[in-house]
Order: structure tokens, then C-alpha cells, then sequence
């Protein structure tokens, strides 16, 4: 298998006497971390992402045994295609998680569903998953573009950017992310003046890309883009004075690309999380527990809870299911954990809707001038939080044939 490796997780904490028996004699339930090893998104994902599965299995306490699996798509859709493929037929692998790239998570949202198998959709953002392409053995769970456009789009109109320029990856992802933040800022009364599209992910240089912008005269410039193309961007836009004219907003740009970019080049630039590691005192007690575990200088992002918080649900829903009905069908597994309640540390309580969409609730932020950075990863003030019924697409707007009218 390309790039692949495997990792055994024995217990879901520390097992003793018969419940130790009956997880050695049950089937081994495997989790297949499909992500970004070498990529733009490669801090976001990858090996930070296995140190929160594994923690999320520590933290669940639950009698199962768990084999961790993880690969390197390289944003390439039939390459993510085709491991997903052979972990699903020849691999056993019974869930698969992250898939940070939008064209291939479609892709392993139709192979769990004809092979009856599990998506754990925590690293995609297009709202497409929950809506027209939904189906009964995926969930959709840390963010969308939906989510992202609605939070940054209508909080910046509000606050005067009622003009915008938008600069774009050009596949799946960046186009979701750009027409429904183009609706949210129409919607909220702003309009937009242009738009830039740049191939993904070869383009370092956003030069010409970023002259477009300014000559558009817009207030605001939209990145529809993430990981270090969002990095790039503004350390360009920077260098150029052209955050000094406009307004810059990351339409999904995570604490990891924020310490990037450094606060002198950030400073100012909105964005929207649902996670944040000083947000509270259970995302700190997170962080403290995980950070061992995590590559040298990273902390975790919105993208790496959101793999602990779906695998924390999926092992509650595992376990009430027995680990050999979990593996027996997937579509069983995910109609479970819509049943249950979630809670974690990362996101607090919350649920996952009929449509696959996990709820919970998005914070607006804005980074910190340098003066007011009084460590290295305290980058964020808190302008705003969406409660998690408001943050997310209303249910009967997303199209998805799992809901009835």
C-alpha cells in the first residue's frame, strides 16, 4: 500500500478481567486515516490527526480492540480512490476518516455506501456531503463551506465588507466554498466584484492573483482556499500593502495556518472555528492530554479534533452495538450514532442530524495584533459565537434525500 502505516491500539484504555476477555475475543474494529502526509495540508492532518485518534481511543475506555491504519491521498482522486477502494474490499477496514480534500471524499462517500462500510467525513468541506450526496453511511463532522460562508461572509458585511473579491482554488472544495460564501454576502446585502482561480495545488505564486484583487477595488478578499495556499496568500497580500485596502478573510483557515503566516502578516484576519484550543476548560484539558502525542510544535487545529470527536462517537456507538455488529454494517453503525448524543472536550455536547450533519456550535474570531500575543499559539480573540442550530445549513434547505418533506 502507498505510503501507508499501521498502528495497533490494543484497548480503548486500560481493560482488567472480563471485559479485558471479551475485547481479546471480539473482532478488532479498523479505522483507516485517509490524509494529507505530504501536502498543503500536512500540519493540519496526517500524524496530528493520529495522535488524536489515538487519544480518542485512551479517552473512550471502551472494551474494543482498534487498528489504526493511515495513508497519504496526495489530493489526488483516483489515487485516495483507489486506497479507499482496497482498505474497504481487501483490508477490513470498517471506517474511514478525514479525507481533507473535497473531489475524493465524494468518492469514499460512494464506496462506504455500496460496500456498506463507514465515512467519517471530519476533514472535507463541501456542503454537498450533508446535502445532495448524502447517504446513510457517512457523517459530515467538523465543518462546510455552508457553515464557514455563513459565519465569516454575513459577520463581515455586517461589519461594513459589503464588496468582495474572491481568490480560489480551483477544484471541488474551492468552488463549493466561494459560491456559498458569494450567497451569504448577496444575502446579507454586499455583492461581489470578481474572482481569481488558481490551480490547486501546484501554484506558490499569487502575485498576478492578488494585483486582480486590488485593481477590483473591493473591500474584502475571500480565500477560498486552506493549509498553506491560505498561508501564502496572506503573507503575499501582505508584503504587498494590500491588507493595509482591504479587509482579508479566511474562509477556512485553521490556528496551524494562522501561526504560519505570523501575527504581524495576520493580524486582523477573520475566520470561524468550532474549535479552538484556549476556548474553554475542556478544549485546554484536551490540549494538555494530546500534546505529547503531537508532531514537534503543533497544536491541535479544528481539523484534528474533529477526528477525535468523531471517533470518540463512532467507538460509543460501536460499543453499544457490540464491535461485530459495528463491522456487520456500516449503515447500522451510522444510524446508531445518529441516535446517541455526542459529547467530547473538543466540541461539547451536541448531535448528528438525519441528514449526517454533526451540530455544534462556530465561533467567529479575529487575530490578535502582536502586542496582544502573550504566548506562541495565543493568536485568537473571540468576536462572536453561532449557536449550533444557527451555524449550520437549515435542514430543509440542503437537498438531502435522507429527509422527508
Amino acid at each position: 500500500m502507498l505510503n501507508t502505516r499501521r498502528d495497533i491500539l490494543a484497548a480503548c484504555g486500560a481493560l482488567a478481567g472480563a471485559g479485558a476477555a471479551r475485547a481479546q475475543s471480539a473482532p478488532a474494529l479498523r479505522l483507516g486515516i485517509l490524509g494529507d502526509l505530504s501536502g498543503p495540508y500536512r500540519d493540519l492532518s496526517g500524524l496530528g490527526t493520529m495522535a488524536c485518534v489515538r487519544q480518542a481511543i485512551e479517552d473512550a475506555g471502551l472494551p474494543l480492540q482498534v487498528e489504526v491504519v493511515h495513508a497519504d491521498h496526495q489530493h489526488k482522486p483516483d489515487v485516495g480512490a483507489a486506497i479507499a477502494r482496497q482498505w474497504y474490499d481487501r483490508d477490513g477496514v470498517d471506517a474511514i476518516l478525514e479525507v481533507n480534500n473535497s473531489a475524493i471524499a465524494l468518492a469514499v462517500a460512494d464506496l462506504a455506501r455500496e460496500r456498506d462500510k463507514v465515512f467519517l467525513a471530519t476533514g472535507p468541506a463541501t456542503a454537498d456531503l450533508h446535502g445532495p450526496r448524502c447517504s446513510p453511511n457517512h457523517v459530515h463532522w467538523t465543518y462546510d463551506t455552508w457553515m464557514l460562508a455563513h459565519g465569516a461572509g454575513t459577520a463581515a458585511v455586517r461589519a461594513g465588507g459589503d464588496s468582495w473579491f474572491f481568490l480560489t482554488a480551483d477544484y471541488a472544495f474551492g468552488h463549493a466554498l466561494q459560491r456559498d460564501t458569494a450567497r451569504a454576502v448577496e444575502a446579507a446585502g454586499g455583492k461581489v466584484l470578481g474572482q481569481s482561480r488558481y490551480p490547486f495545488p501546484q501554484t506558490t505564486d499569487y502575485s498576478s492573483f492578488l494585483l486582480q484583487a486590488q485593481a477590483s477595488r473591493a473591500k474584502v478578499l475571500g480565500l477560498a482556499n486552506a493549509g498553506t495556499d491560505t498561508v501564502n496568500c496572506v503573507k503575499q497580500a501582505h508584503e504587498f500593502g494590500l491588507t493595509r485596502r482591504m479587509k482579508l478573510v479566511g474562509l477556512l483557515c485553521l490556528l496551524g495556518d494562522v501561526r504560519a503566516m505570523g501575527a504581524e502578516a495576520a493580524q486582523g484576519l477573520m475566520l470561524t472555528e468550532p474549535f479552538y484550543w484556549d476556548l474553554n476548560d475542556r478544549t485546554r484539558a484536551f490540549t494538555r492530554r494530546v500534546l505529547p502525542r503531537m508532531p514537534p510544535n503543533i497544536y491541535p487545529s479544528t481539523n484534528h479534533a474533529g477526528a477525535y470527536s468523531a471517533v470518540t462517537h463512532y467507538l460509543k456507538a460501536a460499543a453499544a452495538m457490540g464491535s461485530a455488529g459495528a463491522k456487520a454494517s456500516g449503515r447500522a453503525t451510522i444510524a446508531r450514532m445518529k441516535a446517541l448524543p455526542t459529547d467530547d472536550d473538543c466540541f461539547g455536547p451536541g448531535r448528528v442530524r438525519e441528514d449526517g450533519r454533526k451540530i455544534h456550535p462556530v465561533y467567529l474570531f479575529e487575530v490578535k495584533a502582536p502586542g496582544e500575543v502573550k504566548a506562541e499559539w495565543d493568536l485568537y480573540r473571540l468576536a462572536g459565537t453561532i449557536e449550533a442550530e444557527e451555524a449550520m445549513r437549515p435542514l430543509a434547505e440542503g437537498g438531502c434525500p435522507l429527509v422527508r418533506g
